[in-house]
């Protein structure tokens, strides 16, 4: 019976596993749009606190019907991406505005995920920089100042007969 069970077991595996594609591509239509981006990396550089955190990511349709951007979203809320309404003709340019929220401080790496029905229908564009923090960039510093130390008395000095005195129990000097 264990046979049986497992022979019908390795029959049902084998049919299943011919019966796939075999994870073959839907074919491109030759026809499609097609991004050509100017750059899919924004790089900020160090920009101060609060600076304008706007930047744009320019492309063209050079594909032969209109782009259809689905999509685009930020990898987190402080990227926040606007991504054109209206198909793109092919030959036309657009852009896809991206504002940072540069109120954080520190380096920053980010993504825009656009979706559209481009040849590459998923692409994913790139921000970075760093934001200085103003108390930083002015030299001031993070912590108050260490107070100056008081000054000690000074140590007593030595009589002639070896006893320490101080100024105010140094006996006064008899004339001769």
């Amino acid at each position: 019976m264990k046979k049986l069970f497992l022979m019908v077991c390795v029959a049902g595996a084998s049919l299943f596993a011919f019966s796939q594609d075999g994870g073959a591509a839907a074919p491109v239509d030759p026809n499609a749009p097609e991004i050509k981006w100017e750059s899919t990396d924004i790089d900020y550089g160090t920009i101060n606190q609060d600076a304008e955190g706007g930047r744009e990511f320019k492309f063209t349709n050079v594909g032969k019907s209109p782009l259809i951007i689905s999509n685009c979203r930020g990898s987190c809320g402080c990227t926040v991406p606007t991504c054109p309404t209206q198909p793109v003709a092919p030959g036309q340019k657009a852009s896809i505005q991206v504002k940072y929220d540069t109120h954080r401080v520190g380096a920053f790496t980010k993504t825009v995920t656009v979706e559209s029905n481009a040849k590459n229908s998923t692409e994913t564009l790139k921000i970075h920089g760093n934001i200085l923090d103003p108390k930083a960039a002015a030299g001031t510093p993070e912590v108050a100042p260490t107070p100056a130390p008081t000054p000690t008395p000074a140590p007593a000095a030595a009589a002639k007969d070896g006893k320490k005195t101080t100024p105010a129990t140094t006996p006064a000097k008899k004339g001769k």
